[in-house]
């Protein structure tokens, strides 16, 4: 299993250079930003800074949106630096929130997170492609390999980054919904005659190391996240309605019953004001909250459903201590263990 963290572009950019080459010293293979330009710093500038530190980290948005940013442009910018840095990006994407309803806009469609993603992954392997009525490519581009990661949470989402993502992004990571999620995204690839397990899954959700007695702190600093993935399930309850029979997981649906509203300057942020109405179970389990024992238990439950990647939310006040205990005790028993004598 591989291993990532999230982090946030807030000022001074060097904090968070700081973070992400901590990251790689823990032995950490992913960094990932949110992608919202009005609520944080332009997170593409700051990759250049963070590849130019580091020497192996991998990084990317979690996750840009094809409604704020043109899509030959997002494709320039990895295919550059994987030019400069040897490919070492991956783009996530989904239909768009903060970065678009700050601005008044709508999630864009599904078809728009398709075409993008075509559009950027091709560009972004030095291949041409049509687009908007011309046949495209860079140039300059010699070298670039590039991914495109699909989040998803609704039945033709899922569907879509079965059908067109080279990975697929869950942000929660309660066992039993990524598990169903999962096999959504695996049928739908294999239906369309792609190879499900050449697809990258990747579950993303707070992790907050601490003793039994630290829970109700830890609840506290990772409550957020109920209320962000509210955004995408009050979304798809909007489309879909309440019925069970339809084969969404109720747990998804039952929580946000009484969501009010949501403050987007507060998005992400421990201290976030709307999330009342996310009860103590869902906060565990869409997190890992507990003893390093805890979060192995847990980690090894979604390694068993097909989960190549864990990524850490940092949204909380454990940050570097998380990374360290996660770098010295928890990853090392979810890695393959190899001897230097058989």
């Amino acid at each position: 299993m591989d291993f990532g963290v999230v982090l946030q572009t807030n000022p001074p950019a060097w904090r968070t250079v700081a973070l992400a080459k901590e990251a790689e010293e823990h032995g950490f293979d992913y960094v990932w930003t949110f992608d919202s330009h009005l609520l944080w710093q332009e997170p593409y500038v700051i990759y250049s800074q963070i590849l130019a530190e580091t020497r192996r980290i991998i990084v990317g948005p979690m996750v840009t949106n094809p409604a704020t940013r043109d899509w030959t442009v997002t494709a320039s910018v990895f295919a550059t630096l994987n030019e400069m840095y040897g490919n070492r990006t991956v783009v996530g994407i989904g239909r768009g929130d903060s970065a678009v309803r700050t601005l008044n806009g709508k999630p864009t469609t599904l078809k728009e997170v398709r075409d993008a993603t075509h559009v950027i992954r091709e560009l972004g392997n030095c291949r041409p492609v049509e687009h908007m009525g011309s046949t495209i490519r860079f140039p300059w581009a010699r070298t670039s390999a590039l991914e495109v990661w699909i989040a998803a949470y609704g039945p033709l989402a899922l569907k879509t980054a079965g059908e067109a993502g080279d990975g697929f992004i869950l942000q929660l990571a309660d066992v039993d919904v990524a598990k169903w999620m999962i096999a959504q995204v695996r049928d739908a690839a294999e239906k369309a005659g792609r190879d499900p397990d050449a697809l990258t899954f990747c579950v993303a959700a707070p992790a907050y190391v601490g003793s039994e007695d630290q829970i109700d702190h830890m609840r506290s600093q990772t409550r957020w996240f109920g209320g962000m993935v509210g955004n995408h399930i009050a979304d798809i309850v909007a489309k879909y309605g309440d019925d069970p029979d339809n084969g969404f997981p109720t747990v998804l649906v039952d929580y946000i019953k009484g969501r009010t509203g949501y403050d987007y300057n507060t998005h992400g942020k421990a201290d976030n004001d709307h999330v009342d109405f996310v009860p103590d179970e869902i906060v565990d389990r869409f997190c890992l909250l507990g003893t390093p024992e805890q979060h192995v238990e847990k980690l090894e439950a979604l390694k068993e459903i097909g989960v190549d990647q864990f990524c850490i939310y940092l949204q909380h006040d454990n940050k570097e201590e998380t990374m360290r205990v996660y770098g010295e005790t928890i990853m090392p028993q979810l890695r393959e263990h190899v001897t230097a004598k058989a």
